[in-house]
């Protein structure tokens, strides 16, 4: 009998066994990848004017683990896209198999283009890799046709001016006090209170605290003022049941909740499946325990149901152009955004689609019976979206008692001159604040709101309704004094400290 020798496993067996990576070829495959994926979705929405979120928002979300690498890597790949682009077709290199993974080979074909000397490891690193003196002729092509002597002539084409702002963050009340957030970040920066906002720190510009221990345990958010200002305007009482018609990511919503001191109900409506996660990460990170999230359209709820009842106040901020934050957004790094294209007909229609769905949303939010505050916010610099729907909703208001007020009385830049009431709303500039921001605050006029359950006339109550009456809590007495006694209900309002509302 034969003696048994073993399997030797052959030399094709040998090569496809692939050795494990070192850790610094780990990070940059995943990296990669990560950035890949976030770049499709910002491309994707970007094509359709429909981003889920901004660039910041999506990689700095959970689900992303390499985070600076991953935004160094997407923000890199779109300020050189056009060029990568070029060199790609001008390459003419892509079979059909990466022509589905572009945006993959956008992120390698920079890092071998402009990037550092890493090591490639992966099958699309590997085919580019062989591909690198066709890329680089064809780099080469590109800038003898656009007569240009370096890459960095090629690039001031698509560049924009850096936009130099505070970094600005949130205290959250219901994890953290000022002074202890106060106290613990002037321990490596430059702190001091905002001037507007009670609960918002200001820090110098490009400070990186995504990785800080307040933001990574949701002590402190990172929001702009101009943000944190529209849960302020709004000024919910703790103890309302407030209305976030249009939550994700979640930053407004969670500030109201912290308003409110976690006490009273914050229903927070999101209709895109995508954003309401977003939405729930953000409600899970604030604490907040009085947010309940509705994964539904903010049109298709019944005012008249009895499940929004007892809705005191409102929260609109629908969806826009975002025209006024594209630099914190970074939305001047899209193809959309590219010299010439920003200004066309399709955005034109775009904006008045956009303004049609924002005055359905504020119109319907005015049917709700007991609500008493509405703030109508955008981040648009647009009148279409900003003015001209406060101006045409303004008759449907008044018949429902509502006026408008002026939020933030101190602050000096109000609306244009382009309707009744301009001097009443707020804007913010996107050059001289370094956002562009609106705010519209609407309240029910005294006498308008009625409250069956506590009438004046308790005569017809029986006696345990007239009991529980008796025995409601001082904040709930407050709430009845409007309609009970106007004017003893405006002293109230003139001696209460208030940095927010002028209702002379």
């Amino acid at each position: 009998m034969a003696p048994f020798k073993a399997k030797q496993p052959s030399s094709g067996a040998a090569e496809k066994k692939k050795p494990r990576m070192r850790n610094a070829e780990r990070s940059a495959y995943f990296s990669r990848r990560e950035a890949a994926k976030v770049l499709r979705s910002v491309l994707q929405g970007d094509a359709h004017r429909r981003a889920v979120a901004s660039i910041k928002s999506l990689v700095y979300s959970p689900s992303i683990k390499n985070k600076k690498a991953t935004f160094a890597l997407v923000c890199q790949t779109l300020k050189h896209l056009p060029i990568i682009k070029d060199v790609l077709e001008g390459a003419n290199i892509l079979n059909s198999r990466w022509k589905r993974q572009v945006e993959l080979v956008y992120i390698i074909t920079y890092d071998i283009l402009f990037g550092q000397e890493i090591s490639f490891v992966g099958d699309a690193e590997k085919f580019l890799l062989q591909r690198k003196v066709s890329l680089q002729s064809a780099l080469a092509r590109l800038l003898v046709r656009k007569k240009k002597k370096r890459i960095e002539d090629l690039l001031d084409h698509y560049q924009t001016p850096d936009v130099s702002k505070p970094r600005y963050v949130r205290v959250n009340t219901l994890k953290l006090d000022v002074d202890s957030a106060l106290i613990e970040l002037r321990k490596q920066y430059m702190v001091e209170k905002d001037d507007l906002v009670p609960d918002l720190l200001k820090l110098p510009p490009k400070c990186d605290l995504h990785d800080h221990p307040l933001v990574m345990n949701g002590s402190v958010f990172m929001q702009g003022k101009a943000s944190s200002m529209v849960a302020a305007a709004l000024d919910p009482e703790p103890g309302w049941e407030v209305l976030d018609a249009c939550a994700a990511p979640g930053n407004k919503t969670v500030h109201l909740a912290a308003l409110m001191r976690g006490k009273g109900k914050v229903i927070a409506c999101e209709l895109n499946k995508e954003r309401i996660k977003r939405l729930a990460d953000t409600v899970r990170l604030s604490g907040a325990c009085n947010i309940e999230v509705f994964h539904g359209d903010f049109l298709s709820l019944d005012p008249k149901d009895p499940s929004y009842s007892k809705v005191r106040a409102i929260l609109l901020d629908p969806s826009c152009s975002g025209s006024g934050t594209v630099a914190e957004r970074l939305d001047h790094l899209l193809p959309s955004h590219a010299a010439g294209q920003s200004a066309n007909v399709d955005e034109t229609e775009r904006l008045t689609k956009l303004a049609s769905f924002q005055k359905k949303a504020l119109t319907h939010a005015l049917c709700f019976p007991q609500v008493e505050r509405i703030v109508y916010s955008t981040c648009s610099i647009h009148q279409i979206e900003n003015e001209d729907v406060v101006k045409s909703i303004l008759p449907d208001a008044a018949s429902h008692g509502f006026r408008l007020a002026t939020p933030f009385p101190q602050w000096h830049r109000r609306g244009l001159p382009v309707l009744e009431g301009f001097e009443h709303l707020l804007r913010t500039d996107p050059v001289e604040d370094k956002e562009g921001f609106f705010i519209a605050l609407f309240i029910k006029e005294e006498g308008s709101v009625i409250h069956p359950s506590l009438s004046p006339d308790s005569s017809h109550l029986s006696l345990v309704e007239r009991t529980k009456r008796k025995n409601l809590s001082k904040k709930e007495a407050r709430i009845i004094m409007p309609t009970l006694f106007g004017g003893m209900f405006k002293m109230f309002l003139y001696s209460k400290p208030s940095f927010r509302v002028n209702l002379k």
